[in-house]
């Protein structure tokens, strides 16, 4: 059926099956060509427009990026420096705060240790003066009761100062004697001196 559609076909027309009649030819290049001036002259600006319009965004875009990345590496850079610098000082001062430290320990132990010696000092000569003083009240109570004692033994009054205090150092120097070591203690001068 189709070898005799093909045979009608072509004894009605040219004589081509392959070839179209020339005024569809025609026809249809003329219409390709007002498609084609119009495409030229309205479709193809406009898509040319947006696609220059979207590259220029993309690239602005791109630029952008690449602006605010260096940016964004300078910035690390610089806040990088800035911790570094805040690292070294803050290793100084707490150098610095160590050194104050050792150096306030050390006024602190030294003057602690001068308050010791201080108070050490000042025990000393309270403990002398206390000695002193015990030793010159219990030479005068020694004395009295020597004196009393004498007084008693012999029966006369020892009332005269001179008197008494040749008795009273007599019989501390042969309480000494007795006691075999001579014990002198400071001060003793002024109570044999009375």
């Amino acid at each position: 059926m189709i070898a005799t559609t093909l045979v009608l076909a072509a004894e009605e027309g040219s004589g081509s099956l392959l070839l179209p009649p020339f005024y569809d030819v025609l026809w249809s290049a003329v219409c390709a060509a007002i498609i084609g001036y119009v495409f030229w002259k309205k479709v193809l600006p406009v898509f040319t427009r947006i696609l220059d319009e979207r590259t220029e965004l993309i690239e602005g875009g791109l630029k952008r990026a690449e602006v605010a990345q260096e940016e964004a590496a300078a910035l690390i850079e610089q806040y990088r420096a800035q911790l570094d610098e805040a690292r070294l000082e803050a290793a100084r001062v707490r150098e610095e705060a160590r050194a104050e430290g050792q150096t306030i320990l050390a006024e602190l132990r030294a003057k602690a240790a001068a308050d010791a010696e201080r108070i050490v000092q000042n025990a000393h000569r309270q403990i002398e003066a206390e000695r002193k003083a015990a030793e010159i009240s219990l030479r005068t109570d020694v004395g009295t009761l020597a004196t009393d004692l004498a007084a008693r033994i012999l029966g006369e009054s020892l009332s005269e100062d001179a008197r008494a205090a040749r008795v009273v150092d007599r019989f501390l120097d042969e309480l000494d004697e007795n006691l075999g070591a001579p014990v002198e203690a400071p001060g003793a001068d002024s109570v044999r001196g009375r």
